[in-house]
């Protein structure tokens, strides 16, 4: 008669089910480059929302400075002695005054769109008693006949804002001095296509009611705004990074999870079998 025989444990060493359980060398490599990666994107992050964060009180400073110089008294405007130290950081929107002499022959029209619809900004040289020329934005004028608008006479007082030279022509349009069809106040290209020279390399803004006849240009439409959308970026940033920080923990307990049950299994079969036996 011949006798049942029943699965032997012959040969298994004491803690197989456990090595069973543990990942072999593969599997441990591709676990440390998951987490290496993982590391990776989460310190990037964290550093992509720190620097949003700096970036954040940078703008903020330098909202409250210009709302400073926009709102304090006007001062000189700045000299061909300080011409090369003028930067954006320092003298954007600065309030300032001078006078001279305009000189209507260089008037020169530069598109524009404001709060009073399309048209153009009207810019004429202003000649100052030290013989330097400072290009004034006299205003809006709403059609380019309008460049015949009458212009003061004599020696004229210019209270404005400092604005800094905008190169490189408008949103797809380059400026065409030839042509005198300007898309950007640049300073240096319209001082060099009227040949003028000894130019300040930033304009000036005329303030409102600057000038009274009827058909002068509109002054004080300066529009004063800074893009900060700093604060969203660095949550965005930090959002991510806690994803990721998410997600590794979730996949690490399941692991662990997958492989506990895993060595459970093995070690009821190892029993069930030492029980047979």
């Amino acid at each position: 008669m011949m006798s049942n025989t029943r699965p032997s444990n012959t040969g298994r060493a004491p803690g197989a089910a456990s090595q069973d359980a543990a990942p072999g060398p593969r599997g441990m490599a591709v676990r440390y480059a998951l987490a290496l990666l993982a590391g990776i994107l989460f310190a990037g992050f964290c550093v992509l929302g720190t620097w949003q964060v700096k970036r954040l009180f940078w703008k903020l400073d330098l909202i409250e400075r210009v709302e400073q110089r926009v709102h304090a008294p006007a001062t000189d405007a700045p000299g061909p002695a300080a011409w090369a130290s003028i930067t954006p950081q320092t003298d954007e929107y600065r309030h300032v005054r001078l006078s001279g002499t305009y000189l209507p022959l260089f008037n020169t029209l530069v598109q524009a769109t404001t709060a009073l619809g399309s048209g153009y900004w009207l810019i004429t040289p202003l000649r100052l008693a030290d013989g330097s020329t400072v290009l004034i934005n006299r205003g809006f004028v709403p059609k380019r006949a309008s460049i015949g608008a009458g212009t003061p006479a004599g020696i004229v007082e210019v209270d404005g804002l400092l604005r800094i030279s905008e190169t490189g022509g408008g949103f797809l349009r380059e400026n065409s001095p030839a042509t005198q069809h300007w898309y950007s106040r640049d300073v240096a290209a319209i001082a060099a296509s009227h040949m003028l020279s000894n130019v300040a390399p930033y304009f000036v803004d005329a303030k409102e009611k600057s000038e009274t006849a009827s058909d002068a240009p509109v002054g004080g439409l300066t529009v004063i705004s800074f893009h900060n959308n700093h604060l969203v970026y660095a949550l965005t940033w930090f959002a991510l990074a806690l994803m990721v920080a998410g997600i590794t923990w979730w996949i690490v307990r399941e692991d662990k999870r997958r492989r506990a049950r895993k060595a459970d299994n093995a070690h009821r079969q190892e029993s069930d079998h030492a029980g047979q036996d």
